[in-house]
Protein backbone atom coordinates (compact mmCIF):
# COMPACT_ATOMS: atom_id res chain seq x y z
CA UNK A 1 0.00 0.00 0.00
CA UNK A 2 1.07 3.59 -0.61
CA UNK A 3 1.71 6.09 2.15
CA UNK A 4 -1.16 7.46 4.27
CA UNK A 5 -3.38 4.48 3.52
CA UNK A 6 -3.83 5.35 -0.16
CA UNK A 7 -3.70 2.69 -2.87
CA UNK A 8 -0.59 2.14 -4.96
CA UNK A 9 -0.69 3.53 -8.48
CA UNK A 10 -0.75 0.78 -11.08
CA UNK A 11 -0.58 0.67 -14.83
CA UNK A 12 -3.95 1.40 -16.42
CA UNK A 13 -5.83 -1.47 -18.02
CA UNK A 14 -6.04 -1.42 -21.79
CA UNK A 15 -9.69 -2.56 -21.74
CA UNK A 16 -10.83 0.51 -19.78
CA UNK A 17 -11.02 4.23 -20.64
CA UNK A 18 -7.74 5.83 -19.56
CA UNK A 19 -9.29 9.12 -18.39
CA UNK A 20 -12.43 9.24 -16.26
CA UNK A 21 -14.62 12.30 -15.76
CA UNK A 22 -16.20 12.38 -12.31
CA UNK A 23 -19.45 14.32 -12.37
CA UNK A 24 -19.78 15.49 -8.76
CA UNK A 25 -23.42 15.74 -7.66
CA UNK A 26 -22.95 16.24 -3.92
CA UNK A 27 -24.02 19.90 -3.69
CA UNK A 28 -27.24 19.20 -5.61
CA UNK A 29 -28.31 15.55 -5.49
CA UNK A 30 -26.36 14.95 -2.31
CA UNK A 31 -28.01 17.73 -0.30
CA UNK A 32 -31.47 17.97 -1.86
CA UNK A 33 -33.02 15.40 0.47
CA UNK A 34 -31.60 16.81 3.69
CA UNK A 35 -34.45 17.67 6.04
CA UNK A 36 -32.59 20.47 7.84
CA UNK A 37 -31.73 23.43 5.64
CA UNK A 38 -27.98 23.67 5.11
CA UNK A 39 -26.60 27.19 5.48
CA UNK A 40 -25.72 28.93 2.22
CA UNK A 41 -22.20 29.61 3.46
CA UNK A 42 -21.67 25.91 4.12
CA UNK A 43 -22.86 25.04 0.62
CA UNK A 44 -20.50 27.57 -0.93
CA UNK A 45 -17.55 26.29 1.08
CA UNK A 46 -18.48 22.71 0.17
CA UNK A 47 -18.36 23.53 -3.55
CA UNK A 48 -15.09 25.44 -3.16
CA UNK A 49 -13.50 22.55 -1.26
CA UNK A 50 -14.61 20.09 -3.96
CA UNK A 51 -12.99 22.25 -6.63
CA UNK A 52 -9.84 22.49 -4.53
CA UNK A 53 -9.76 18.67 -4.37
CA UNK A 54 -9.53 18.59 -8.15
CA UNK A 55 -13.11 17.97 -9.24
CA UNK A 56 -13.78 19.73 -12.53
CA UNK A 57 -17.53 19.17 -12.93
CA UNK A 58 -19.58 20.08 -9.87
CA UNK A 59 -23.36 20.12 -10.18
CA UNK A 60 -24.07 23.16 -8.04
CA UNK A 61 -27.82 23.34 -7.49
CA UNK A 62 -31.25 23.14 -9.12
CA UNK A 63 -33.88 25.65 -10.20
CA UNK A 64 -36.73 23.36 -9.21
CA UNK A 65 -39.61 25.10 -7.39
CA UNK A 66 -38.77 25.65 -3.68
CA UNK A 67 -42.07 24.04 -2.70
CA UNK A 68 -40.83 20.69 -3.98
CA UNK A 69 -37.19 20.89 -2.89
CA UNK A 70 -36.88 23.50 -0.11
CA UNK A 71 -33.19 22.70 0.39
CA UNK A 72 -32.37 24.29 -2.97
CA UNK A 73 -34.51 27.41 -2.62
CA UNK A 74 -31.30 29.46 -2.40
CA UNK A 75 -30.16 28.50 -5.93
CA UNK A 76 -29.92 32.07 -7.23
CA UNK A 77 -28.06 33.29 -4.14
CA UNK A 78 -25.69 30.33 -4.31
CA UNK A 79 -24.77 30.99 -7.94
CA UNK A 80 -24.31 34.69 -7.22
CA UNK A 81 -21.96 33.88 -4.34
CA UNK A 82 -20.00 31.15 -6.09
CA UNK A 83 -16.26 31.70 -6.50
CA UNK A 84 -15.92 30.10 -9.92
CA UNK A 85 -12.59 28.60 -10.89
CA UNK A 86 -11.06 28.38 -14.32
CA UNK A 87 -11.49 24.94 -15.82
CA UNK A 88 -14.38 23.98 -13.52
CA UNK A 89 -17.93 23.53 -14.79
CA UNK A 90 -20.89 24.24 -12.49
CA UNK A 91 -23.97 22.72 -14.20
CA UNK A 92 -27.43 23.36 -12.81
CA UNK A 93 -30.50 21.14 -12.97
CA UNK A 94 -33.62 22.72 -14.50
CA UNK A 95 -37.08 21.13 -14.62
CA UNK A 96 -38.90 23.30 -17.14
CA UNK A 97 -38.94 26.61 -19.04
CA UNK A 98 -39.29 28.66 -15.85
CA UNK A 99 -36.23 26.94 -14.44
CA UNK A 100 -34.38 27.70 -17.66
CA UNK A 101 -35.40 31.37 -17.41
CA UNK A 102 -33.82 31.52 -13.96
CA UNK A 103 -30.69 29.75 -15.21
CA UNK A 104 -30.33 32.24 -18.05
CA UNK A 105 -30.77 35.14 -15.64
CA UNK A 106 -28.00 33.68 -13.47
CA UNK A 107 -25.59 33.36 -16.38
CA UNK A 108 -25.48 29.56 -16.29
CA UNK A 109 -23.77 27.95 -19.29
CA UNK A 110 -24.41 24.26 -18.62
CA UNK A 111 -27.76 22.75 -17.59
CA UNK A 112 -29.23 19.32 -17.03
CA UNK A 113 -32.79 18.14 -17.49
CA UNK A 114 -34.33 15.08 -15.87
CA UNK A 115 -36.61 12.56 -17.54
CA UNK A 116 -38.19 9.30 -16.45
CA UNK A 117 -37.93 5.89 -18.07
CA UNK A 118 -41.29 4.85 -16.57
CA UNK A 119 -44.86 6.09 -16.69
CA UNK A 120 -45.44 6.10 -12.92
CA UNK A 121 -42.32 8.05 -12.02
CA UNK A 122 -42.96 10.55 -14.81
CA UNK A 123 -46.35 11.27 -13.24
CA UNK A 124 -45.00 11.44 -9.67
CA UNK A 125 -41.83 13.41 -10.40
CA UNK A 126 -42.84 15.55 -13.38
CA UNK A 127 -46.65 15.49 -13.33
CA UNK A 128 -46.46 14.30 -16.95
CA UNK A 129 -47.01 11.09 -18.82
CA UNK A 130 -44.06 9.14 -20.15
CA UNK A 131 -44.71 10.54 -23.62
CA UNK A 132 -45.80 14.09 -22.76
CA UNK A 133 -42.64 14.79 -20.75
CA UNK A 134 -40.86 15.33 -24.05
CA UNK A 135 -43.09 18.28 -24.94
CA UNK A 136 -41.65 20.11 -21.92
CA UNK A 137 -38.07 19.05 -22.64
CA UNK A 138 -38.21 20.03 -26.30
CA UNK A 139 -38.77 23.69 -25.47
CA UNK A 140 -36.13 23.73 -22.72
CA UNK A 141 -33.46 22.01 -24.81
CA UNK A 142 -34.07 24.03 -27.96
CA UNK A 143 -34.01 27.34 -26.08
CA UNK A 144 -30.92 26.34 -24.10
CA UNK A 145 -29.03 25.27 -27.21
CA UNK A 146 -30.00 28.48 -28.98
CA UNK A 147 -28.51 30.38 -26.03
CA UNK A 148 -25.24 28.46 -26.39
CA UNK A 149 -25.76 26.23 -23.37
CA UNK A 150 -24.61 22.65 -23.09
CA UNK A 151 -27.43 20.30 -22.05
CA UNK A 152 -27.22 17.00 -20.23
CA UNK A 153 -30.14 14.60 -19.92
CA UNK A 154 -30.78 12.47 -16.85
CA UNK A 155 -32.98 9.39 -17.15
CA UNK A 156 -34.38 8.10 -13.86
CA UNK A 157 -35.57 4.56 -13.03
CA UNK A 158 -33.44 3.00 -15.76
CA UNK A 159 -32.89 -0.33 -14.01
CA UNK A 160 -35.99 -0.67 -11.89
CA UNK A 161 -39.01 1.22 -10.62
CA UNK A 162 -40.55 0.73 -7.13
CA UNK A 163 -44.07 0.80 -8.61
CA UNK A 164 -43.55 -0.92 -11.97
CA UNK A 165 -40.67 -3.28 -11.22
CA UNK A 166 -38.06 -4.12 -13.89
CA UNK A 167 -37.96 -1.66 -16.78
CA UNK A 168 -37.78 -3.03 -20.36
CA UNK A 169 -34.49 -2.18 -22.03
CA UNK A 170 -36.16 -1.00 -25.24
CA UNK A 171 -38.25 1.46 -23.21
CA UNK A 172 -35.11 2.93 -21.63
CA UNK A 173 -33.36 3.18 -24.99
CA UNK A 174 -36.37 4.89 -26.59
CA UNK A 175 -36.47 7.55 -23.85
CA UNK A 176 -32.72 8.07 -23.94
CA UNK A 177 -32.44 8.33 -27.70
CA UNK A 178 -35.24 10.88 -27.82
CA UNK A 179 -33.26 13.08 -25.45
CA UNK A 180 -30.07 12.68 -27.47
CA UNK A 181 -31.91 13.40 -30.71
CA UNK A 182 -33.44 16.46 -29.07
CA UNK A 183 -29.98 17.95 -28.51
CA UNK A 184 -28.65 16.59 -25.21
CA UNK A 185 -24.89 16.17 -25.47
CA UNK A 186 -24.78 13.49 -22.80
CA UNK A 187 -27.19 11.03 -21.21
CA UNK A 188 -26.82 9.97 -17.58
CA UNK A 189 -28.42 6.59 -16.89
CA UNK A 190 -29.81 6.64 -13.36
CA UNK A 191 -30.23 3.67 -11.05
CA UNK A 192 -32.55 5.77 -8.91
CA UNK A 193 -33.40 3.11 -6.32
CA UNK A 194 -30.11 1.23 -6.48
CA UNK A 195 -31.34 -2.14 -7.77
CA UNK A 196 -29.04 -2.55 -10.80
CA UNK A 197 -26.59 -5.40 -11.20
CA UNK A 198 -23.55 -5.52 -13.52
CA UNK A 199 -25.31 -7.74 -16.05
CA UNK A 200 -28.16 -5.25 -16.39
CA UNK A 201 -25.71 -2.39 -16.74
CA UNK A 202 -23.85 -4.09 -19.55
CA UNK A 203 -27.07 -5.02 -21.36
CA UNK A 204 -28.44 -1.48 -21.35
CA UNK A 205 -25.17 0.19 -22.37
CA UNK A 206 -24.70 -2.31 -25.20
CA UNK A 207 -28.28 -1.63 -26.35
CA UNK A 208 -27.49 2.08 -26.74
CA UNK A 209 -24.32 1.30 -28.70
CA UNK A 210 -23.02 4.81 -27.96
CA UNK A 211 -20.85 4.70 -24.80
CA UNK A 212 -19.22 8.06 -25.57
CA UNK A 213 -22.60 9.74 -25.14
CA UNK A 214 -23.41 8.00 -21.85
CA UNK A 215 -22.72 8.54 -18.17
CA UNK A 216 -23.84 6.40 -15.25
CA UNK A 217 -25.44 7.38 -11.96
CA UNK A 218 -25.64 4.66 -9.32
CA UNK A 219 -27.16 4.51 -5.87
CA UNK A 220 -25.76 1.98 -3.42
CA UNK A 221 -28.91 0.47 -1.94
CA UNK A 222 -27.73 -3.13 -2.45
CA UNK A 223 -24.00 -2.39 -2.32
CA UNK A 224 -23.61 -2.78 -6.08
CA UNK A 225 -22.63 0.75 -7.10
CA UNK A 226 -18.91 0.10 -7.56
CA UNK A 227 -19.47 -3.22 -9.32
CA UNK A 228 -21.96 -1.53 -11.63
CA UNK A 229 -19.51 1.29 -12.29
CA UNK A 230 -16.79 -1.17 -13.28
CA UNK A 231 -19.22 -2.89 -15.65
CA UNK A 232 -19.97 0.48 -17.26
CA UNK A 233 -16.27 1.28 -17.63
CA UNK A 234 -15.72 -2.09 -19.28
CA UNK A 235 -18.38 -1.10 -21.81
CA UNK A 236 -16.52 2.12 -22.67
CA UNK A 237 -18.38 4.67 -20.51
CA UNK A 238 -15.95 7.27 -19.16
CA UNK A 239 -18.19 9.65 -17.17
CA UNK A 240 -19.37 8.58 -13.72
CA UNK A 241 -21.67 10.52 -11.39
CA UNK A 242 -20.76 10.43 -7.71
CA UNK A 243 -21.48 12.32 -4.52
CA UNK A 244 -18.80 13.34 -2.01
CA UNK A 245 -19.23 11.33 1.16
CA UNK A 246 -22.00 9.22 -0.38
CA UNK A 247 -24.63 11.87 0.34
CA UNK A 248 -27.97 11.77 -1.38
CA UNK A 249 -31.22 10.13 -2.26
CA UNK A 250 -34.31 10.97 -4.25
CA UNK A 251 -37.15 12.91 -2.57
CA UNK A 252 -39.69 11.20 -4.83
CA UNK A 253 -38.43 7.62 -4.40
CA UNK A 254 -38.35 6.69 -0.72
CA UNK A 255 -36.36 3.49 -1.29
CA UNK A 256 -33.45 5.42 -2.81
CA UNK A 257 -30.40 5.54 -0.58
CA UNK A 258 -27.16 7.46 -0.98
CA UNK A 259 -25.27 7.96 -4.19
CA UNK A 260 -22.04 6.23 -5.03
CA UNK A 261 -19.47 7.96 -2.79
CA UNK A 262 -16.89 9.92 -4.76
CA UNK A 263 -14.13 8.73 -2.43
CA UNK A 264 -15.06 5.07 -2.98
CA UNK A 265 -15.02 5.67 -6.73
CA UNK A 266 -11.63 7.42 -6.62
CA UNK A 267 -10.14 4.58 -4.55
CA UNK A 268 -11.27 2.06 -7.19
CA UNK A 269 -10.07 4.21 -10.10
CA UNK A 270 -6.65 4.59 -8.46
CA UNK A 271 -6.47 0.84 -8.06
CA UNK A 272 -7.23 0.44 -11.77
CA UNK A 273 -4.61 3.00 -12.76
CA UNK A 274 -7.18 5.33 -14.34
CA UNK A 275 -6.69 9.10 -14.45
CA UNK A 276 -9.31 11.34 -12.81
CA UNK A 277 -7.49 14.37 -11.38
CA UNK A 278 -8.87 14.19 -7.83
CA UNK A 279 -6.80 14.41 -4.64
CA UNK A 280 -8.29 11.70 -2.42
CA UNK A 281 -6.90 13.14 0.81
CA UNK A 282 -8.42 16.57 0.18
CA UNK A 283 -11.70 14.99 -0.88
CA UNK A 284 -11.89 12.81 2.24
CA UNK A 285 -11.17 15.87 4.38
CA UNK A 286 -14.01 17.71 2.64
CA UNK A 287 -16.50 14.92 3.21
CA UNK A 288 -15.47 14.51 6.84
CA UNK A 289 -15.98 18.27 7.27
CA UNK A 290 -19.42 18.12 5.63
CA UNK A 291 -20.41 15.17 7.80
CA UNK A 292 -19.65 17.34 10.81
CA UNK A 293 -21.83 20.13 9.37
CA UNK A 294 -24.68 17.64 8.95
CA UNK A 295 -24.17 16.12 12.39
CA UNK A 296 -23.67 12.50 11.36
CA UNK A 297 -20.89 10.19 10.10
CA UNK A 298 -20.16 9.96 6.39
CA UNK A 299 -21.58 6.77 4.82
CA UNK A 300 -18.54 6.52 2.52
CA UNK A 301 -16.49 3.46 3.39
CA UNK A 302 -13.29 5.15 2.24
CA UNK A 303 -13.95 8.27 4.32
CA UNK A 304 -14.60 6.04 7.32
CA UNK A 305 -11.35 4.14 6.69
CA UNK A 306 -9.19 7.21 6.11
CA UNK A 307 -10.74 9.62 8.59
CA UNK A 308 -12.41 7.22 11.07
Amino acid sequence: MAAEGLPDKVKSRADLPADITIWEVGPRDGLQNEKSIVDLGVKLEFIDRLADAGLRTIEATSFVHPKWVPQLADASDLLAGLSKRDGVRYPVLVPNDRGLDRALEAGVTHIAIFASATETFARKNLNRTLDSQFEMFDSVVSRARAAGMDVRGYVSMVFGDPWEGPVPIDQVVTVGRRLLDMGCSQLSLGDTIGVATPGQVEAIIRAFDAPDALAVHFHDTYGQALANTLAALQCGVSTVDASAGGLGGCPYAESATGNLATEDLVWMLDGLGLSHGVDLNKLADTSAWMATQLGRPSPSRVVQALRG
